[in-house]
């Protein structure tokens, strides 16, 4: 497995996506070095972006958590997440009745910037469920795990209305081992027990790629070949940058561990093209 440099990789780019779990950060918080990696990426006249699958805040909320944490160079243009890509579908394709939603409130800026009434699944009446028109998974806080999933199940088999799926992550990781069932791996269950088929956005779909590429180039004059997918997860990250046609770094920082990279990439024939420790080293 030949481990690179990761400076020595972004030189080649004009544009840098980053995922931001598992490569800028971790459950302690920001790495060490990001900042300078990314002041350093603004010396050279490289631009970046975080291209997220968290739906959990808005882009704003987002940009803070970076600016909390010591990094203000990455301010709210500078975030691309799932949850704008799904805003961006309801937006366009639904125009009346009432949004349930499985999260935070805070996460339901998305679905409240439509300017449609909203209301959280642990707030729905399942015997007033006639104004109800569409279902939106986008955290998976905020909500009761026994009682409100068992809801979210009856309310599927009671009305059929479409389900939006804002993360397609299955897990994040929580410590060094250990990990927790994201919303995407929420939603996997879900599609199973009440056997229907739900729109999915985010990394790796292409959807997602798009969205990012086309906003990149209104400000970047910049082709496929000139931008970099970084990420930390194989089937999102990577396979995603690679269907989409730009070049991928899969960091060992994150979910794909250095005692399991090579095992990893056999078996699902996911293949990066460079491979990095991390994006400060």
């Amino acid at each position: 497995m030949n481990i690179q440099i990761f400076k020595e990789i972004s030189r080649k780019y004009k544009v840098i996506f980053f995922d931001s779990y598992g490569v800028l950060r971790n459950y302690k918080g920001i790495y060490p070095g990001v900042r300078e990696m990314l002041l350093s990426l603004e010396e050279d006249g490289i631009d970046y972006y975080i291209l997220t699958n968290d739906a959990s805040r808005s882009p704003k909320l987002l940009a803070k958590s970076f600016h909390d944490k010591g990094v203000p160079e990455i301010t709210e243009d500078k975030i691309i997440s799932s949850g704008m890509i799904a805003m961006d579908y309801m937006v366009n394709k639904i125009s009346s009745g009432t949004l349930v939603y499985l999260g935070t409130e805070r996460s339901a800026h998305y679905v409240e910037s439509i300017g449609l009434k909203t209301i959280s699944i642990k707030d729905v009446d399942l015997d007033d469920i006639e104004d109800v028109s569409t279902l939106v998974l986008l955290d998976d806080e905020g909500f009761d795990w026994n009682i409100d999933l068992s809801k979210t199940v009856n309310l599927l088999r009671k009305k059929s209305i479409p389900v939006i799926v804002a993360n397609l992550d299955a897990t994040y990781p929580v410590n060094n081992e250990d990990v927790n069932i994201a919303i995407g791996g929420l939603a996997e269950l879900l599609e199973k027990m009440v056997k229907k088929t739900f729109m999915r956005f985010g990394k790796p779909d292409s959807q997602m790629f798009n969205f990012a590429y086309n906003y990149v180039i209104n400000k970047n004059h910049v082709g496929k070949r000139e931008i970099l997918m970084v990420g930390d997860t194989l089937k999102t990250d990577i396979i995603g940058g690679n269907k989409f046609g730009i070049d991928t770094c899969l960091v060992l920082s994150g979910n794909v561990q250095a005692k399991n990279a090579e095992l990893n990439i056999a078996s699902s024939g996911i293949i990066p093209d460079f491979i990095c420790n991390s994006v400060t080293t």
